[in-house]
């Protein structure tokens, strides 16, 4: 009855990695199934599958993996200042259990690497599937929330600063450190496997539903691209003050805000393109993350917490999206995250149902 143990819902680890891998069979099947469709939806608009930006996300894995494989022989050296440095690392790095725990990471890390490239290619789709038609909408829907003013109105004078959004654009950057040193962490740190399995299932949930089909549908440019893009010049004076603190400190937003605009107009399709407001990815994963760590540690949550609200606060402040974005972000990787967790229990139980029946077939002595 031990496979049923491992494989049980109520938080038991999943040690080896065959049985490890065999728990997490839903987000790969479901991971599979919703990037063929992307691929499919692309073929159907003449876009080709390209395999230049899984490579260039394999790299930054690859980078992030080289520091931190660094930081961690560092602090063990500090912290034990061994006589021998090499025979000490390793020995830490060539025990059973580490090797374990790196193949048992390495599916999750490929799911992630393939799976940015597929979103960002729909997202520069866009286009051709639905005209840019909703900001008239969300820009009303803000106005009626903020009794008449746009979100960056109700902030401006307690962040229109240029030296509080220098440092807002910054952690708007750093938000980037999710989708690796994160995504790492979940791969291969020794995080409890239903918790592991449900961010990862929700993960790519977000990615696919949130950014891709929802943001095909509601299509959207925000704040920053109205002007440029529509040729409309109600966020004319948001723009301005950015640019004006820009020239006091640096907005680092801004000039990524240039490289999307020169992008969408030559038809760029590679890792980090395309324009999209709504649903606010940014939002949603500092969400997500912010779901996933309160159950890891209190500490961690609060931590989470407070970025994913500065990163809903800036993604408005920065003229990247609506603050309906964000709310709607919000309540899609909520109902996602609920979702994931059933699809996981449920699949727990089905497998330790044939784990039964295979312990109890394995222990039936025929009669004589």
């Amino acid at each position: 009855m031990t496979g049923v143990n491992e494989i049980s819902q109520q938080g038991t680890a999943l040690r080896l990695p065959s049985i490890r891998w065999l728990g997490e069979a839903p987000i790969y099947a479901i991971g599979i199934t919703l990037m063929a469709l992307c691929v499919g939806l692309l073929l159907s608009k003449g876009v080709p599958p390209s395999f230049i930006g899984i490579w260039v996300n394999m790299r930054l894995f690859a980078l992030f993996l080289i520091v931190i494989a660094a930081f961690d022989s560092t602090r063990q050296l500090f912290k034990h200042r061994p006589d021998s440095p090499v025979d000490f690392l390793k020995a830490r790095y060539s025990t059973p259990e580490f090797k374990r725990t790196v193949l048992a990471g390495l599916p999750m890390m490929a799911v992630a690497i393939v799976l940015l490239p597929f979103f960002s290619k729909m997202k520069a789709a866009i286009p051709l599937f639905n005209d840019y038609t909703w900001d008239d909408a969300f820009i009303a829907w803000d106005r009626a929330i903020f009794f008449g003013y746009d979100g960056w109105e109700v902030l401006q004078p307690v962040l229109g600063f240029p030296v509080v959004t220098a440092f807002l654009a910054l952690l708007y950057q750093l938000w980037f450190l999710l989708l690796y040193p994160g995504v790492l962490y979940f791969a291969f740190a020794q995080v409890e496997s239903p918790l592991r399995r449900q961010f990862f299932l929700s993960y790519v949930l977000s990615w696919t539903v949130v950014g891709g089909a929802m943001a095909t549908w509601l299509a959207s440019v925000g704040p920053c691209f109205v002007g440029p893009l529509l040729g409309d010049p109600r966020f004319d004076e948001q723009m301005a003050y950015l640019n004006a603190a820009n020239e006091q400190v640096p907005v680092m937003t801004l000039k990524v805000q240039g490289l999307l605009i020169e992008w969408f107009n030559t038809d760029a399709n590679g890792l980090g393109s395309g324009i999209t407001a709504m649903p606010s990815m940014h939002v949603a994963i500092a969400f997500l993350y912010w779901l996933a760590m309160r159950r890891v540690s209190p500490r961690l949550g609060l931590f989470f917490g407070v970025f994913f609200a500065i990163t809903w606060i800036s993604s408005v402040h920065l003229a990247y999206h609506y603050a309906v974005d964000g709310l709607v972000s919000i309540v899609a990787v909520a109902a996602i995250w609920w979702a994931a967790q059933r699809i996981i229990a449920g699949w727990d139980r089905f497998l330790a149902a044939r784990f039964d029946q295979a312990a109890l077939r394995t222990n039936t002595v025929p009669a004589e």
